[in-house]
């Protein structure tokens, strides 16, 4: 790890002598070009927002949930049938120049549920999602350290050229796509960005400095803990950039390498009339598919036995593999904004795989080494925030100001093509005052017992919160 730090030391000390092509992508948004801005999260936070740069608040949320029997027995434990969450988040920027500043995101976990013991020390735990410095050099060139959250993408309900989000969502309170992405652990990288009249181009390089880890459950999450081996267990480098060519037309080309495998990805957006925009995101590259990748990463990790047979038939060989999102967003008068998506992954499960997953469930209990593997390929795809269907339709709609002022309401539906079977949610946020939020969330998976989304253990969830901003 050592050599690791040095080659670390090097890269930064490299890059500061050539800081004229470098920027950071977080600061001077008002002179990014518009296709290098990443897409706008859906409001969080009453809409008299605090200072820029700080965002403080308590949050408590109690969640129950109804379970159902599975056609293939879930692994012990089952999913809570409650959950107490009390939390204080902090987002907070300290300006300590005008060319320098520091960066913190950080949550505070309390936890109480029906199948976690009190007291645990998995009661506290503590979420460190970013802290990095950023410097700008020159005009309009900046060079960021740290854990930095870095996104990418301009679909709204599946990114696949959003490289680092793999590993890096815990324990969410929220499935929204757009919520998952900015409450997600950052990794421990160097990231510059230059940016100029009409364009962008950005580089990163995240060092491997633990080896690949077990996946977390919600019932053995460490208190205080980095978690750096979720976010930095591999060598990865991103390098990308974007030029007006006509008009307001700025492709997104993408470059990323991860160990020794290299992925290219595009990012296309275009405005048609006043209301609509249209858009593609799509990445490509070399890999097995999902089954065989969950596999043998449980096999490295000792998760599963390394020479058990496979409970699916394996077929370790990489091809060249896309993932797509296309779709469009349409804004309304009356403030309300629907995006509607197409999701293609070819690594996910296909007819074949969805059959060959029930019938080697068929007849084994929840203690067999079998409904491990399965589950277990089921758990690796959400870890890597990877659909695990080839073929999905999403459709999302955010609503501010719904029927009433400071009531904003976000819902959305993610439908398998292949069994139509899906996962709906809905969310109403109150804005009560300047200071207090109150706000619910329902959620279900629909559909047969033999689909997707109703094969799985949890039916239904609803959440109530209360929050304190400061």
């Amino acid at each position: 790890m050592t050599a690791r730090v040095r080659a670390l030391a090097l890269l930064a000390g490299l890059t500061c002598a050539a800081v004229s092509a470098l920027a950071d992508e977080n600061n001077d948004l008002d002179l990014i070009p518009e296709g290098a801005r990443e897409p706008a999260a859906p409001a969080a936070a009453p809409s008299t927002a605090p200072a820029t740069g700080q965002r403080i608040y308590v949050e408590n949320a109690f969640i129950l949930s109804s379970l159902r029997q599975t056609l293939v027995p879930f692994p012990p434990p089952e999913p809570a049938n409650w959950q107490e969450r009390l939390f204080l988040d902090l987002r907070k920027e300290w300006r300590l120049g005008d060319r320098l500043s520091l960066n913190l995101s950080d949550r505070l976990n309390l936890r109480a549920q029906d199948n976690l013991p009190i007291p645990n020390h998995e009661n506290v735990v503590n979420d460190f999602r970013e802290a990095y410095a950023s410097w700008e050099p020159l005009e309009r060139a900046y060079l960021d350290f740290g854990r930095i959250n870095l996104k990418s993408g301009v679909a709204a309900g599946f990114n696949p050229t959003d490289y680092f989000k793999t590993r890096a969502v815990v324990e969410p309170l929220s499935a929204d796509p757009a919520v998952l992405r900015e409450d997600r652990l950052g990794t421990l990288m160097l990231r510059a960005q230059h940016i100029w009249e009409g364009g962008a181009a950005t580089a990163a390089f995240a060092p491997a400095l633990y080896y690949p880890s077990p996946l977390y459950t919600d019932t053995a999450l460490p208190s205080f803990y980095p978690a750096l081996d979720r976010t930095n267990a591999h060598d990865r480098l991103l390098v990308k950039g974007n030029a007006d060519i006509v008009g307001d037309f700025s492709p997104e080309l993408l470059l990323y390498r991860e160990g020794d495998r290299t992925s290219v990805g595009t990012n296309l957006t275009e405005a048609i009339g006043q209301k609509i925009v249209a858009y593609a995101e799509w990445s490509g590259g070399r890999q097995s598919s999902l089954i065989d990748e969950a596999l043998r990463y449980g096999r490295q990790t000792g998760t599963l036995p390394a020479n058990a047979p496979a409970a699916i038939a394996e077929d370790p060989r990489l091809h060249f593999q896309s993932a797509l999102s296309i779709g469009g967003s349409y804004a309304t008068e009356t403030k309300v904004t629907f995006n509607l998506e197409y999701h293609f992954y070819q690594p996910g499960f296909g007819r074949n795989d969805w059959a060959n997953w029930f019938r080697a469930g068929r007849g084994t209990t929840s203690a067999s080494p079998i409904a491990r593997e399965l589950w277990f390929i089921r758990a690796y795809a959400l870890d890597q925030q990877q659909p695990l269907g080839e073929h999905s339709i999403f459709l999302r709609a955010d609503w501010v100001d719904a029927f009433i002022p400071d009531l904003e309401i976000t819902g959305f539906i993610n439908t398998d093509l292949l069994d139509g079977s899906s996962f709906a949610q809905v969310t109403a946020d109150y804005y009560l005052s300047n200071a207090w939020t109150v706000g619910a969330l329902a959620a279900a998976d629909l559909g047969r017992k033999h689909s997707d989304f109703g094969s799985l253990p949890q039916e239904a969830s609803f959440l109530l919160k209360l929050a304190r901003y400061f």
